[in-house]
C-alpha cells in the first residue's frame, strides 16, 4: 500500500526563484524610470520626453532585467 506523502516539487530552485525576483525588480526600476515628463498644458511641448533616462538608461536596464529573467529560467539546478 502507497502512503500519501505531500512531497511538492518545485519547478525551479531556491536560488532560481531569487534569481528571477530581482530581474522582475530590475524590469520594474526600468518602467519606473521611463515613466514622467507629462506637461500640465497639452498645448506646449516639453522636451524632456527626450531625456537620457527615458531614452537610452530605462530601455537598457529592462533589457537587462529581461536577461536575468532568462538566466533564472535556463541555470541549472545542482
Amino acid at each position: 500500500m502507497k502512503e500519501d506523502t505531500n512531497n511538492t516539487e518545485f519547478l525551479f530552485g531556491k536560488t532560481n526563484y531569487k534569481i528571477l525576483i530581482i530581474g522582475l525588480v530590475v524590469i520594474a526600476l526600468g518602467f519606473i524610470l521611463m515613466s514622467g515628463g507629462a506637461n500640465e498644458n497639452p498645448n506646449v511641448f516639453n522636451e524632456e520626453v527626450y531625456s537620457f533616462r527615458r531614452i537610452r538608461l530605462a530601455p537598457t536596464v529592462v533589457l537587462i532585467g529581461f536577461g536575468i529573467t532568462i538566466y533564472s529560467v535556463l541555470k541549472k539546478n545542482k
